[in-house]
């Protein structure tokens, strides 16, 4: 089951709103029908834009499923970037590694077919934000987004798209999938207004502390993002917002959640 994260986010000033449904690490696999299920039912929500920061695929036959799973949401506005595991399929690692690094190591599985995928979400009208900066319009209102590729993997190159935000426009996103810090850093100094990153699965596994402690803790990011910011919104001082997905599914081979349930977001972007 997919749990709903409703979020207000006062960003806009002369009274529009934009309904954002963020969503990440699927790791979808033909075989899981339930999954797929519930990822249809999020249509219902009819938001003005989709985002899904990357991990789509974990299995070789998946990119029909993800296609089926997005349903009627594919027939209106969406971004998206990849994350390592559309490039690369899964394969059996040793969980408590994750405690001990930041980066994806040296060991890869199967080459995955990210280029099908793509085609399908352009085909579809969605807008590839790997390595891109666009403008484009909706609901009346002007978005500049901006997006790299896939930071676990060094594949991200800022300073393609990077540069201070267009003064046109009302909306300045950046979106990635990994959310090391000098991507976070390079978007701030570029005073962009909201930053849409995944690849955490919010810690996986957090400690399950009682709300008068502070509530559950996530142990890691996998990458160099501090723990307290591992799913959610947040915000540093003058820095943009940051919006960190806990995404929706999990590697095949560690198929497993504490205290981080799969989610998906609703950012509602409003007047302060």
């Amino acid at each position: 089951m997919i749990k709903l994260r409703q979020v207000e986010l006062p960003i806009f000033t002369n009274g529009q709103s934009l309904r954002i449904l963020h969503l990440s690490d699927l790791h979808l696999t033909p075989k899981q029908k339930n999954k797929i299920a519930d990822l249809k039912k999020l249509s219902s929500l009819d938001p003005d834009l989709t985002i899904i920061t990357g991990d789509f695929l974990a299995h070789q036959d998946s990119v029909p499923a993800v296609i089926d799973a997005l349903g009627s949401l594919l027939s209106k506005p969406g971004f998206f970037v990849f994350g390592s595991n559309d490039y690369f399929a899964p394969i059996i690692k040793n969980p408590i590694s994750y405690l001990f690094s930041t980066s994806s190591g040296g060991r890869l599985g199967r080459n995955l077919p990210w280029l099908k995928l793509q085609n399908e979400l352009v085909k579809a009208g969605w807008l590839n934000l790997n390595q891109r900066k666009l403008i484009t319009s909706i609901n009346g209102i002007t978005i500049e987004a901006r997006g790299t590729d896939d930071a676990h993997l060094n594949r991200d190159d800022y300073e393609a798209v990077s540069g201070k935000k267009n003064p046109d426009a009302q909306l300045s996103i950046g979106v990635t999938h990994a959310p090391y810090a000098r991507l976070l850093d390079a978007m701030a100094k570029d005073n962009l207004d909201l930053i849409i990153a995944g690849h955490t699965h919010g810690g996986q596994v957090r400690l399950p502390l009682p709300k008068f402690l502070g509530g559950s803790r996530a142990l890691t990011t996998n990458c160099d993002l501090p723990t307290w910011r591992a799913r959610g919104l947040s915000k540093v001082a003058d820095q943009p917002w940051l919006h960190i997905s806990a995404g929706v599914g999990t590697s095949p081979f560690a198929p497993f959640r504490l205290a981080s349930p799969p989610e998906a977001t609703l950012l509602t972007l409003v007047n302060p």
